[in-house]
């Protein structure tokens, strides 16, 4: 039986983050910065608060009729107990003789072509380990993308502002005394704190951007026995440091520099993703889904479709969601491997970060005294670039059900620069038409279509070369 690892590190980056938050809000409230102190709160309990209601869900502890665990759910206490059942049931399992166990049955990935089927005895308490590893799973994405996410963006921002205050009275005291060099910032033991508290939050983001990839994998490819090589793992968690570190240095910049532009910005990206979803919804025309969950009324299950596109719409604020939507499958994932839609995102994503940065490069201020801002802008395209190369290291060659690909993404993309290149592409010019050919009205039409007839045998149609070259 696997140990739960990925259960203890979820547990132990969610309490550390959290008393953070709380020790940083109090040390805000101390200094009289009101607003900082909301919104860190804010930050804090709202991910708290969907955690619970996400454990209690998968878990169906309303329907069990317990009590005691519902009280530690709302006394902010439930994934600890969770924990504790976790290892409760993992260091008691195989000391009894279970009752039953249900047989399931996985293929292997395909060697030479040729996939076996293996038939496995799975236990209660693999069984229990396996919902708990799900549930932790899940939370850990909601607690990194609804609460360390802004929670990062914020605690950055708020640096680089008490950064702007002391930049001025840095300058002052370069330039008072004579024979005394410029004054660099003071290094403070509230800014060692932020520090630590913005670490936690980005091992949080990145750490709850590999289990949504490891969940996408498993969702994608349930029927197959799927493993993870720690080279995978390594490739996952470079990709994705990169990519939402740079993401949120981008964001905080840019916000430095244009306040009220940001939230257009930032609104922008969320409701275009939020709507997405439901915009291809709409357009299959399928019915309402109803097999979410057999408890759920329409309106509840309406809340809970809303919840996740919420969800989704944060990640893909950060960073590329390896969970695709689909709300009109049963399963409500979009299983197939669309090469077209992570091109795309990549490429308009690299194109607003550089604007963004461009924006800041214009708009900077004093704050930016001590940075070299050409040096930073390059650091930050080359950082996101490393994301791209590390995620294409990752589906070419770490993947673990490369295999089942229809096409690798060197293909998938290839074929995409192809279509792009096609597609912008300017029309052939038309060639001029004779005076001597032109005839009267009424022999106009039989003349075309013997012309149209003739050019059709010649060259093919037309529409069916572009789309064979597209």
């Amino acid at each position: 039986m696997k140990f739960p690892g990925s259960v203890l590190v979820s547990l132990l980056l969610f309490v550390a983050e959290t008393g953070t938050a709380l020790y940083l809000s109090s040390t805000y409230r101390s200094a009289g910065d009101r607003i900082w102190q909301a919104l860190t709160l804010l930050f804090a309990l709202l991910p708290c608060v969907l955690v619970q209601f996400n454990l209690v869900f998968i878990h169906r502890d309303v329907s069990r009729d317990r009590p005691l665990v519902l009280l530690l759910h709302i006394l902010q206490l439930g994934p600890i107990v969770r924990c504790v059942e976790v290892f409760y049931i993992y260091f008691h399992a195989g000391r009894f003789e279970e009752p039953y166990v249900s047989i399931t049955k996985k293929r292997q990935m395909p060697k030479d072509g040729h996939s076996e089927e293996v038939e496995k005895e799975v236990g209660q308490a693999e069984g229990k380990l396996f919902t708990h590893r799900s549930a932790f799973s899940r939370a850990s994405v909601i607690q990194a993308f609804l609460g360390s996410a802004p929670q990062l963006t914020l605690q950055l921002y708020i640096c680089v502002l008490q950064q702007e205050i002391t930049a001025a009275r840095d300058l002052a005291s370069a330039v008072a005394p004579k024979g005394h060099g410029p004054v660099l910032p003071q290094l403070t033991f509230s800014k060692v704190q932020s520090g630590i508290f913005m670490v936690l939050s980005l091992l949080s983001i990145v750490y709850g951007a590999l289990r949504c990839n490891i969940l996408a994998i498993k969702i994608k490819y349930d029927d197959y026995d799927v493993s993870v090589k720690a080279a995978a793992y390594l490739c996952i968690f470079l990709w994705r440091s990169f990519e939402i570190a740079t993401r949120v240095v981008v964001l905080v910049l840019f916000s430095s520099v244009l306040q009220i532009w940001v939230l257009p910005v930032v609104l922008l990206n969320f409701f275009g993703f939020f709507f997405y979803p439901w915009i291809l919804f709409w357009q299959s025309k399928s019915p309402f889904p109803e097999n979410i969950e057999k408890a759920l009324t329409r309106v509840g299950t309406t809340i809970v479709l809303c919840l996740l596109t919420f969800l989704y719409a944060g990640i893909n604020m950060f960073c590329w969601s390896a969970v695709q939507l689909k709300l009109n499958d049963p399963d409500l994932i979009n299983k197939s491997q669309n090469w077209y839609q992570l091109a795309v995102y990549y490429m308009l994503r690299f194109i607003e970060n550089a604007f963004l940065l461009l924006l800041w490069y214009v708009y900077k201020t004093d704050v930016y005294l001590y940075v070299c801002a050409p040096l930073l802008v390059l650091q930050l395209l080359i950082g996101y670039c490393m994301a791209i190369l590390f995620m294409l290291v990752f589906y070419q060659f770490c993947h673990p059900c490369k295999k089942l690909f229809s096409s690798s993404i060197s293909e998938g993309l290839l074929s995409c620069f192809k279509y792009l290149c096609f597609a912008c592409k300017p029309p052939k010019a038309t060639a001029p038409v004779d005076k001597a050919d032109l005839k009267s009205p009424d022999g106009i039409g039989d003349d075309a279509q013997a012309s149209c007839k003739t050019n059709e045998s010649q060259n093919g149609n037309p529409h069916q070369s572009v789309s064979s070259n597209a």
